[in-house]
């Protein structure tokens, strides 16, 4: 294959990748300014002690440090689109309507006791990852969030879902590994979405 061909390629499938990312109708590449991207994963941090620029920002990692809230400095940044905090030590969240851009937001391995609130206020999240939080409960306002397309409680406390799942008809998947659902509630989930990839 010619060279200017495999490089052609090659950035062709780059851009592909970058745009599936964002859920954007252009490539990723071209939307994301200097200094867009935060990642700060695997730091100890409990503070943020870095300057954010709201303006830009639209990645944040901060993925297995010491927080125990979200930093303030992240709810500045009005253009944010994926938001990492996996591995932390969150209760609860803050307001986030200022986050209106939010598309990701992850919050694995934290200790919510329930579902966050605070989500109500992210009018496009489409991804919403909450697996290995002491969780038993899903509100039915989660699941009239139609924006969402990938959620998952894998590994919460979780033993049934809302009897009226018609909200969640239209996601793409639903994580419901390692819980204690009944041969019935797994069936009558199956029934009630059955266009959505439901992993049990």
């Amino acid at each position: 294959m010619p060279g200017a061909l495999y490089k052609a390629i090659l950035a062709g499938a780059g851009m592909l990748a970058l745009a599936g990312c964002f859920n954007e109708p252009e490539p990723a590449y071209k939307t994301r300014p200097e200094g867009a991207e935060i990642r700060l994963q695997d730091r100890g941090l409990s503070t943020l002690d870095v300057a954010l620029d709201p303006a830009k920002v639209v990645y944040v990692n901060l993925d297995r440090n010491e927080f125990r809230e979200v930093p303030a400095e992240v709810l500045k940044c009005a253009k944010l689109k994926w938001l990492r905090l996996n591995g932390n030590r969150l209760e609860t969240l803050p307001d986030l309507t200022g986050l209106e851009e939010l598309r990701r937001i992850y919050l694995k391995n934290n200790n919510f006791a329930s579902v966050p609130e605070a989500l109500k206020g992210l009018p496009k999240l489409t991804d919403l990852e909450l697996s290995g939080n002491p969780i038993t409960e899903v509100p039915d306002w989660l699941t009239r969030m139609e924006s969402l397309k990938n959620v998952s409680f894998n590994r919460t406390r979780i033993e049934k879902l809302p009897e009226d799942l018609s909200g969640w008809r239209k996601l793409s998947s639903l994580q419901l590994g390692d819980l204690r659902l009944s041969a019935e509630e797994m069936a009558r989930i199956r029934q009630a979405l059955p266009e959505v990839a439901i992993v049990f």
